[in-house]
């Protein structure tokens, strides 16, 4: 593998209103398409090594509206289920848990479609598709969510999950991960287009 570009699905109306979205399958808004749109010169003819996209269809959307075509759907790639979380904002959750923190304080358990999951579950999942580029020749590109990408970076760079804190990122936005002197590094986190 030469890199790895990872594109964050663009604005749905939860993503804009702070609402955690795990597997609560929504749409792009408007703001969405354009900025999906707008990541097409990023994906240029779209020859990748292998290209990887959530089973989300606000992932899929972002990754057909920039150009990309014959990616494989990637169930690994969907975002950090948030249990009895999922959409409700931190503010509402701090309402009954002061000072709650996701990257800390995880999930609450939730019910049969929105179980919850732990940091280092999601972990799991990303580890499985680090491995899955590492193997690809050539650069791979994965479409998915804010929290899991985030993971995804700190398991990159060799750090617990739970350092994912540290990389905040946004909407319709790209990042890269790859290689200096054959160890693992961020080249660009959180690129606006």
């Amino acid at each position: 593998m030469d890199e790895m570009i990872l594109l964050r699905h663009g604005e749905t109306e939860w993503s804009r209103d702070g609402r955690h979205t795990g597997r609560t399958d929504l749409p792009l808004t408007p703001v969405g398409e354009d900025q999906a749109r707008a990541l097409a010169p990023l994906v240029g003819d779209g020859s990748f090594g292998l290209t990887l996209v959530s089973p989300a269809s606000r992932a899929r959307r972002t990754a057909e509206l920039a150009g990309l075509t014959g990616y494989e759907v990637d169930p690994d790639l969907w975002e950090w289920d948030y249990g009895g979380y999922e959409g409700v904002t931190t503010v509402d959750i701090r309402r009954t848990r002061p000072g709650w923190y996701l990257w800390r304080d995880g999930v609450v358990p939730g019910d049969a479609e929105h179980p919850g999951e732990s940091v280092e579950e999601v972990a799991a999942r990303t580890d499985r598709v680090i491995a899955r580029a590492r193997a690809a020749d050539g650069t791979v590109v994965v479409v998915a969510h804010g929290h899991l990408l985030r993971v995804l970076c700190a398991r990159w760079l060799g750090l617990p999950a739970r350092d994912g804190r540290l990389f905040r990122l946004d909407t319709g936005t790209y990042s890269r991960l790859g290689f200096e002197h054959g160890e693992p590094v961020a080249l660009t986190w959180n690129a606006p287009v």
